[in-house]
């Protein structure tokens, strides 16, 4: 496997997992990558060890006793943007969508490869960058972005509508930059898994709809009837930029 010290830069995981076995599995492999690591057992501890350390990325399995995954990331997510990858021995919508309700970023079903959950892990500690439209080019991306009367800043990675902050997480963020970098422009959810969550090819489409939703949620004046980041019937999304 290859060494990512470079890239870890001594990076702190969190891994939540009542399952100590793979717990420590987990330590050992991310360890032998760079990263820094500390594993905890259950919900509570978790939620009572969060603020102290700080972790750049948190692994979070959904089943957990005392407080489940879902009700961890609930309350990390309330004073916090650090990454969430959810970890599920089941791949059921319900157990999926709930944790990304919840604000994961992520999801990784157990039995998983490790190749795969590394690259879950780079693809949230380094995103991937956004494709410049026609007429722009990776230096433009790299600076401020206005749509109307939003404003976005990547590389201080600041929202603003009407002057107001939206408080994004990174992935929030990401998939906002990629839509609005292309207004008017019909995205399917192949193209944002690729551009915003770093899949290749295949991925969960789910990743996409409940993330819009999320999203519309601060940056909708009515959510239920969104018209800045609108739906495009048999393809995906597309942003509008909003006017006064």
């Amino acid at each position: 496997m290859r060494n990512m010290q470079d890239e870890s830069n001594q990076r702190l995981i969190m891994i939540v997992d009542d399952d100590q076995a793979l717990g420590e599995m987990l330590s050992i492999v991310l360890e032998s990558e760079g990263f820094k690591t500390v594993t905890c057992l259950d919900g509570w501890r978790a939620v009572e060890m969060f603020p102290t350390l700080q972790p750049d990325l948190m692994l979070l399995d959904v089943m957990l006793p005392g407080l489940d995954g879902v009700q961890v990331a609930q309350r990390i997510r309330q004073n916090s943007n650090t990454p969430i990858i959810m970890l599920t021995a089941k791949s059921d919508t319900t157990d999926v969508v709930k944790g990304l309700e919840a604000g994961a970023d992520d999801y990784v079903s157990k039995p998983f490869e490790v190749v795969e959950l590394m690259a879950r892990i780079r693809a949230r500690l380094r995103m991937p960058k956004v494709n410049a439209p026609a007429g722009k080019d990776e230096g433009d991306l790299t600076e401020r972005l206005q749509c109307g009367t939003l404003v976005m800043d990547r590389a201080e990675h600041t929202a603003t509508k009407d002057g107001v902050d939206l408080q994004l997480t990174p992935t929030e963020f990401e998939l906002l930059y990629v839509l609005a970098a292309h207004a008017g422009e019909a995205l399917s959810r192949a193209n944002l898994l690729k551009r915003v969550w770093g899949y290749e090819s295949g991925g969960d489409t789910r990743l996409v709809n409940v993330h819009v939703q999320r999203l519309r949620m601060k940056v909708e004046t009515d959510p239920e009837n969104p018209r800045i980041v609108q739906t495009v019937r048999g393809i995906g999304y597309k942003f509008v930029a909003p006017t006064v």
